[in-house]
């Protein structure tokens, strides 16, 4: 089957809060229908949590090869200035109809390089969109329409806003990955990190990510050199970001980059700046299991001395950063019972703290 005729230039127009499988479709359906995509997004007031930042991230890692702008008001008014034209303000999503594709073609004229010769939706609305821009560009504009038949199962925008979890199958693992809360354990040797990490992965069906530090240690013999630990700690949150869009509302992760900056000074008497950056990584919850449980000596751990002073580093280093954390003490279920608590209190945050790649 051919492809049809591609108009030069052609306009995907939403709000993006989130971008979701549907938008996608329409996106991928219009970048076969057009030489130049250019991508707008904005809305006014908006939804917490939904920045424009966040939402020209998504798009941006998901059609690299489209033209993508996402805006708020202080977004609008910096290009504004950038290129000489006065200031204005973006219209509210309560707007009428012919305010908002007033805007737009002001837009596409005034910052993004002129007229589009084709709109792309999947709605009703897109043949009068297609009209209004037509007549503030004194030029034809086609509106090509998605059918929604590719949409059956997707969830809405206002659905998706309430509980992303419960429609993930709405959202690229991407974009969901964002929604994915990150829970890290650190703590002295044989506190237990591992397994809480694993069987709380287990009971509430998501993924865990294990202690890379470890791994490459047994790969080599139980040897570590110094330029080993850089790599731990540059491994370690790939293995977190990618195990993130596989994950389900929680990734539980054995150990951070600030225990291997601790196992820097331990094995070698060095804290290098690399290390120093990495060990600044967010995490969303972060536990500190105390060396209250007995010491189980595995043929690979140093010793119950060295276990309180790890400890006591620790607790130093969360103080002297200023990070949150929550001790966990007491035996296996106690302590699974002391996060879960915490877990209901978080039940309503939307996005991770954890950077974008």
């Amino acid at each position: 089957m051919a492809l049809p005729d591609r108009v030069p230039r052609g306009l995907v127009v939403g709000k993006f809060c989130p971008l979701h499988l549907g938008h996608e479709r329409l996106i991928e359906f219009a970048s076969t229908r057009c030489r130049q995509l250019l991508v707008i997004g904005w809305s006014q007031p908006g939804f917490a949590g939904y920045s424009a930042a966040r939402r020209e991230h998504w798009l941006r890692a998901r059609f690299p090869q489209a033209t993508i702008v996402v805006l708020d008001d202080a977004r609008l008014a910096a290009m504004c200035e950038q290129q000489g034209v006065a200031v204005r303000k973006l219209p509210q999503d309560t707007d009428s109809e012919q305010v908002q594709r007033a805007f737009t073609a002001w837009l596409c004229v005034m910052l993004f390089g002129g007229p589009v010769q084709a709109v792309f939706t999947g709605e009703d609305y897109g043949d009068g969109f297609a009209a209004a821009l037509a007549q503030h560009f004194n030029a034809p504009v086609q509106h090509h329409r998605l059918e929604r038949s590719t949409d059956i199962g997707q969830a809405s925008g206002t659905e998706l806003r309430a509980d992303p979890h419960a429609h993930r199958h709405s959202l690229s693992g991407s974009v969901y990955a964002d929604h994915v809360q990150r829970v890290a354990f650190i703590g002295g040797e044989s506190t237990g990190k591992s397994t809480l990490a694993r069987v709380l992965a287990e009971r509430l069906g998501t993924a865990w990510v294990p202690e890379f530090g470890r791994t490459l240690w047994e790969q080599q013999g139980g040897e570590l050199r110094a330029q080993d630990l850089l790599r731990i700690a540059a491994t370690q949150p790939q293995h977190e970001d990618q195990a993130a869009p596989h994950a389900h509302r929680w990734l539980f992760c054995d150990t951070t980059p600030l225990v291997t900056l601790g196992y820097s000074g331990w094995m070698f008497g060095t804290a290098p700046e690399p290390l120093q950056r990495a060990a600044a990584r967010a995490y969303d919850l972060l536990f500190l299991c105390a060396p209250d449980i007995p010491f189980e000596q595995d043929g690979t751990r140093v010793g119950e001395d060295f276990r309180l002073r790890q400890h006591a580093w620790y607790l130093q280093q969360l103080q002297a950063r200023g990070v949150e954390y929550v001790l966990l003490e007491g035996d296996l279920e106690t302590r699974i019972a002391r996060v879960q608590c915490e877990l209901v209190k978080r039940a309503d945050h939307r996005f991770s703290v954890v950077p974008h790649l």
